[in-house]
């Protein structure tokens, strides 16, 4: 299809697949970009939590999590 990154960009998808080759070998090379991605997924919710919560107690609302 031809979307996504052109090679030799980096992405973080194939740095995770050129680890595997390396686990046993070199677990770094696996587990830093694995890292990065939970960190980076971890952020993006906490900053989607936080601006739900302003939002809504801005307009009154009140929001209870499950």
């Amino acid at each position: 299809m031809g979307l996504g990154a052109q090679p030799p960009t980096p992405e973080w998808g194939a740095m995770l697949q050129q680890g595997r080759d390396f686990i046993s070998s070199h677990p770094i090379m696996l587990i830093a970009p694995a890292s990065v991605i939970a960190i980076t997924i971890l952020i993006f919710n906490l900053t989607g939590d936080a601006l739900r919560d302003r939002l809504l107690k801005q307009r009154g609302e009140y929001y209870e999590s499950h």
